[in-house]
């Protein structure tokens, strides 16, 4: 800290002024960075480099691709996942099948970027030491937007290069796609860090566009996708799809004629909406927001720990629960044309059966989506349980702490939303998709409930590391990426079981359809049970974090 204020302590005339300091905060930033920034680099470009391999291993032929098309195109649900497919080709059918969710990924891993170096920045205290020196009031706000465009770039550079052999200009179209749409985030971030007075509202209302784009664009492209062959019309997108960030991705047809003057509109877009913040980052004292925080109750109405951790991650449950939900029904239609999503293809039915076993098409299908949700689900128990950890180095734990309040009991409160939270996920979840499929309610609810155990396992290993390792709690998402990849991509490249069984989700029985096996749960439960206990035993005997 001090080598950034005295770097930045040089004098600065005329209208630079505003930008004092920005090469020494960038450079800050990046090492703050360091690790995580090129975690979230690899896994946005390696998702998408794996695909067309996984892709061709299902679709080896251009006549398969060809009828992959079709069917993908005939199905409305599919089309509301994934978007319409412009082309069989493998770099089309790459675009199509992971070009949304990569450009989701890097949308989240540019938000959490931009605030962390703005608003969580000033809501720490750490800006207004900083503010004290030669730094320009833009200048915090630059190097947060200038480490979001160093992260982007290099997703977008990995993918194009990685892609290159499969059509350079498709590949470049896809890579500036993904780097985009992060950056347009990027500038919702910036927008919403100077609108709210907390990290966890800025992170709030960007996810919540986020969540908005996604609805507009699956709801744009479920209906009819017309003639999604004639590359230099408007043809497959309705406004909707154009009113979404995700839409325009997709609609620059990577592989598929591209459509470079889409870049265009995504340019105008980031250069408005970081103008905006610019505006409003000047307009503002350090520490406020044009959306005060509203003031409590003049008489506290939370009595326990458990209530506290309730307040403070209630938004999240809510906004985790009515995404399965919304998930499940969508996913539960998808299943009743599963055979003809598969067609005649022996290698997707392969894939369908390695996920979900061999007990029929639908069933097979249905366990596909229960593993996949349960795998989902692990992502929101290693968050809610790294709340711990960040209630504790934000030392925020400490005010609760001093009074009547024991470790155990502070950090029972928040393992209560964190675990409880996962069975409410996929009680909803395997309602949603009961639901949407129109039968076998009890089946389907009893193949989402028995994720639980791997679930737990997770969250258990999450406990451990932040009750005895601290400085390591961010390893659990390493992991729980690693089982996310493991499941997903896994079958379809016909890893070895040896791998498979590297993630606890490899040992659960495939539901619906099979016969139930207790040993396998009982024995995850018992594991994530021994992982909660010695991550509890460990906060209990180690000091706090200052």
């Amino acid at each position: 800290m001090t080598a950034v204020l005295g770097a930045a302590a040089a004098p600065r005339s005329g209208g630079t002024r505003q930008l004092a300091g920005t090469g020494a905060l960038l450079r800050l930033a990046l090492r703050r960075d360091r690790v995580m920034t090129p975690i979230w680099i690899v896994v946005v470009a390696g998702l998408v480099l794996a695909m067309p391999g996984s892709l061709e291993s299902v679709y080896a032929t251009a006549a398969e691709r060809a009828d992959a098309m079709e069917s993908m195109n005939a199905n409305s649900s599919m089309r509301a996942m994934y978007g319409p497919v412009y082309g069989d080709s493998l770099g089309a059918l790459t675009a199509w099948r992971i070009g949304c969710f990569a450009g989701v990924l890097a949308a989240v891993m540019s938000l959490v970027i931009v605030v962390r170096h703005t608003r969580e920045e000033e809501e720490t205290g750490r800006q207004e030491m900083l503010s004290a020196s030669m730094v320009g009031r833009r200048a915090p706000l630059t190097a947060a937007l200038l480490a979001a465009f160093v992260a982007n770039a290099g997703a977008g550079l990995l993918i194009a290069v990685g892609l290159a052999g499969r059509g350079a200009a498709g590949a470049l179209a896809l890579g500036l796609g993904v780097a985009g749409t992060g950056m347009v985030f990027a500038g919702v971030a910036a927008v919403a860090a100077q609108l709210t007075e907390s990290t966890r509202l800025a992170k709030g209302l960007t996810a919540a566009v986020l969540g908005a784009a996604y609805v507009l664009r699956a709801a744009g492209d479920s209906g009819d996708a017309g003639d999604t062959g004639d590359a230099g019309g408007t043809a497959g997108s309705s406004a909707a799809t154009w009113l979404s960030p995700l839409g325009w991705q997709q609609n620059l047809r990577a592989f598929t004629g591209e459509r470079w003057w889409v870049l265009a509109l995504v340019g105008a877009v980031i250069v408005a909406q970081g103008l905006a913040a610019y505006e409003l980052a000047g307009r503002r004292d350090v520490g406020m927001s044009f959306l005060p925080t509203r003031p409590g109750p003049a008489r506290g109405r939370l009595a326990t720990a458990g209530a506290l951790a309730l307040r403070l991650q209630r938004g999240s449950v809510a906004g985790w629960t009515a995404g399965f939900l919304l998930a499940g029904l969508v996913f539960g239609q998808m299943a009743s044309g599963a055979a003809d999503i598969v067609g005649d293809n022996e290698n997707t039915r392969d894939i369908f059966e390695r996920m979900g076993g061999q007990s029929g098409l639908t069933d097979a299908f249905l366990a596909t989506l229960a593993g996949l949700f349960g795998m989902v689900a692990g992502l929101y128990v290693v968050a809610s349980v790294l709340r711990l950890h960040g209630e504790e180095t934000s030392q925020r734990a400490e005010p609760v702490l001093a009074g009547a309040v024991g470790r155990l009991r502070w950090a029972a409160g928040h393992l209560v939303i964190a675990f409880g939270g996962t069975v409410l996920l996929m009680v909803v979840c395997g309602l949603g998709m009961a639901v949407g499929h129109g039968e076998d309610m009890g089946a389907v609810l009893g193949a989402c409930l028995a994720q639980l155990p791997a679930i737990w396992v997770l969250g258990g290993l999450a406990v451990l590391l932040v009750g005895a390792y601290p400085k390591a709690a961010v390893a659990s998402w390493a992991v729980v990426g690693t089982c996310l990849a493991i499941g997903w991509i896994g079958p379809a490249l016909d890893l070895p079981q040896a791998v498979m069984d590297l993630s606890p989700f490899g040992h659960l029985p495939k539901l619906p359809g099979t016969a139930m096996s207790w040993p396998p749960l009982l024995t995850l439960t018992l594991l994530a049970a021994v992982l909660t206990a010695g991550g509890l035993a460990g906060l209990r005997r180690r000091d706090m974090i200052t």
